[in-house]
Parts: C-alpha cells; structure tokens; sequence
C-alpha cells in the first residue's frame, strides 16, 4: 500500500493528514510533508493526522518525535490525531503519547 500525506488548515490548524502504511520504505514522504508544515508555521500547532494509517512501525515513531522536537525548536508544537484504537494502543505501549499529546478529534 502506497502512503499518501496531504497538508491542509483544519478548523485554523495546520494538518497533515496520512494514508497508508508508515515504515522505513515509505517515510521520506511524511517526513518531507510534516517538516515542510512545521518550518512553516512557527510558532504553531501543527497536527498529524494518524486516522488513515493502517500500520506504524518503529521509523515512524521516531520520525514523529524528530518532528515534534523541530515544532517546540520553532516556539510550536506538534500533536497526533488518532482514533484507530489498535494505532493508539501502540503509542500508549511504545510511550510517545508521553512525549506527543494524542487527542482524538482535530477540533
């Protein structure tokens, strides 16, 4: 399955929004769509959608925290939108949702 991430303003807040899976072979393209939100929006949220992703390995994990550390060096943040419940299980079992508030809804 190919991995597909769009950027949008969802109710004023920078969004990307990903669907496919996320792992080693496919990340460069969430990477390079989150960054590129990131650097342009300083000083704000930015959101990543996860509701589209069907799988999330450990690349992914860590490309999110890089992410979220590069928001907070722009004075911004970064959080996850999630309501996959087996995705959100992982990120409660692996501790990102310690380090990256996870909300369920984009507003």
């Amino acid at each position: 399955m190919d991995l597909r991430a769009t950027t949008s303003i969802v109710a004023g807040v920078p969004t990307v929004a990903v669907d496919g899976v996320v792992d080693l072979g496919s990340i460069a393209a969430f990477r390079d769509a989150l960054l590129r939100t990131v650097h342009a929006n300083s000083g704000t949220l930015v959101l990543a959608d996860l509701d589209g992703v069907v799988a999330l390995d450990d690349a992914g994990l860590g490309m999110l925290l890089g992410a979220a550390a590069a928001a907070r060096q722009a004075d911004g943040d970064l959080e996850i939108v999630c309501t996959n419940k087996r995705l959100r299980t992982r990120l409660e079992r692996t501790r990102l949702d310690q380090s990256i508030t996870v909300r369920d809804t984009i507003s």
